[in-house]
């Protein structure tokens, strides 16, 4: 037991100031019930209270940072103030990204059912301000909020990755955004959709391991994309349960046909690419 509490100890030493997850995630909470009044605890009907909601988050962050400096390289008064300034384009993103979300699924009843109830824009969301932090060089706590949306939808987006306007992901579970893609404008892609690295060696850590999707791709349900050489040219159509190492023109189709295992031959299940430039 003395061992143990040593080891503890030790631990909790080595992170004496640490952000929590329940402070980063009551962080991302209110920065989403800021640009949408439906995560909101309290209605910011008037200008000025608005005003003063974000100088109490941009107060927040600020002292997140500073008590955080092994996190950024910067001054954590100055990323704080630098986030608030760009807030408006991730809102702005945002809005494009419900307007795709509702014009690509005819289930969809209103723009507020799509903020309040799709788990692809709340993915979306945490995505979005937690790429902003990012771009600002903050380390962790951008991982720490795509990750907590991870837990709430099943979508997990790397923080790191590059993502276009009017981004729509359509049920969202089991979706894969790793580190390294690059997605353009008015891409949807499906559940269960992978865009993955083909090598998950170390020393491939600084490379781009991931997929580029081009403009206006759509990526059917269960496919999977692997490689940072991996280009899927713009306007492409990917099937359902795709798997995909090597780029694709644009104005492509993929799909597979199955073909069936045949115990007479012994012979194994294979599928067959077929493309429709």
């Amino acid at each position: 037991m003395e061992s143990l509490i040593k080891k503890l100890s030790k631990s909790h030493k080595d992170c004496p100031e640490c952000p929590s997850p329940k402070v980063v995630h009551s962080f991302f909470e209110s920065i989403l019930g800021l640009l949408f009044p439906d995560f909101a605890t309290e209605l910011l009907k008037e200008e000025d209270q608005i005003s003063e909601k974000i100088e109490e988050l941009r107060h927040k962050l600020s002292r997140i940072l500073i008590r955080n400096k092994h996190l950024h390289d910067g001054d954590g008064a100055e990323i704080a103030h630098l986030f608030f300034l760009k807030l408006e384009n991730v809102y702005d993103l945002l809005i494009q990204d419900v307007q795709a979300m509702y014009d690509g699924d005819p289930a969809a009843k209103s723009l507020t059912e799509i903020i309040r109830c799709y788990p692809g824009f709340y993915a979306v969301a945490a995505y979005r301000i937690a790429h902003l932090l990012h771009s600002l060089g903050v380390n962790l706590i951008p991982r720490m909020i795509t990750e907590y949306a991870h837990s709430k939808t099943g979508v997990d987006i790397h923080p790191a990755a590059k993502i276009g306007e009017r981004f729509c992901i359509d049920h969202g579970t089991g979706v894969v955004i790793g580190e390294t893609t690059e997605i353009g404008n008015c891409v949807k892609i499906y559940q269960g959709v992978t865009l993955g690295a083909l090598s998950i060696e170390k020393a491939d850590a600084d490379k781009k391991r991931h997929p580029t999707i081009e403009d206006y791709v759509v990526i059917y349900a269960g496919a999977t994309i692997l490689g940072g050489d991996t280009i899927i040219g713009h306007h492409s159509i990917i099937g359902g349960n795709v798997w995909l190492t090597k780029s694709v023109p644009a104005k492509s189709k993929i799909y597979y046909q199955a073909k069936m295992y045949n115990p007479a031959s012994d012979e194994t299940d294979t599928y067959i690419i077929k493309s429709e430039g």
